[in-house]
């Protein structure tokens, strides 16, 4: 074991110069006297020399009897006292507690119906979601129908592209051959009227012919009437 570092009678001296400057003999008090130690056991060696110091004395009986009346009559008053401590402190704790219950009541029917209000807004709010989901739904259905249907106008229009595309070379076609025909007709007019030129010098050239057949066949007559006279 670890002897102690200052010996119980220096503590009791330092203990006792306390005493008589007046002041409080406490532990660190004796250690600050004695220059160090631990307070605690300074303390406790001190308090053991004080009981130790004090002499014991023994009463007289009728005292003895006296301090044992005073003592149970002092015994009975605080129990009474503690008795009637205790009904008071139990019934301010009652009344604590009924006012706590009330206050908890309160607001455990204030929190209920915030609740109910909050859960009401809730499923207001999932009934709304849940009509906005049904909306997108539809909204999306109708996009893609729209969607197939632009896609289907496309290709009608596209087709009908390509079906004008062909009408308008059709049609060029249809011009170059018109002008062609044009041509065709201008060059066969052309014809044409050459041939009726000719026909005309034709029927002019046989209409002349009887006539001058008439007039060869008089004149060759002619001399052989006068032959016969």
């Amino acid at each position: 074991m670890r002897p102690a570092e200052f010996p119980v009678e220096a503590i009791i001296e330092a203990g006792q110069a306390l005493q008589a400057a007046g002041r409080n003999v406490t532990g660190f008090a004796l250690r600050q006297k004695v220059g160090g130690g631990n307070p605690t056991r300074l303390k406790q060696v001190w308090d053991d020399h004080l009981a130790k110091a004090q002499p014991v004395v023994e009463l007289p009986g009728e005292i003895v009897d006296a301090l044992a009346q005073v003592t149970k009559s002092l015994t009975e008053q605080l129990a009474t006292l503690g008795a009637g401590l205790y009904a008071r402190v139990h019934e301010d704790a009652q009344r604590k507690i009924a006012a706590v219950e009330r206050d908890a009541a309160v607001e455990v029917n204030e929190a209920t119906t915030e609740v109910d209000r909050v859960e009401a807004v809730r499923d207001a709010a999932l009934a709304e979601i849940e009509a906005l989901k049904a909306k997108l739904a539809d909204s999306q259905a109708q996009a893609q129908t729209q969607a197939v249907e632009l896609a289907q106008l496309r290709e009608r229009l596209s087709a009908s592209g390509t079906e004008l595309t062909h009408a308008r070379e059709e049609l060029s076609q249809a011009r170059n051959q018109a002008s062609d025909a044009r041509e065709e007709a201008a060059r066969l007019r052309g014809q044409v009227e050459a041939i009726e030129g000719q026909r005309a010098e034709l029927v002019k050239v046989l209409a002349e012919r009887p006539v001058a057949a008439e007039k060869g066949a008089d004149k060759a007559e002619k001399p052989a009437w006068k032959g016969t006279k």
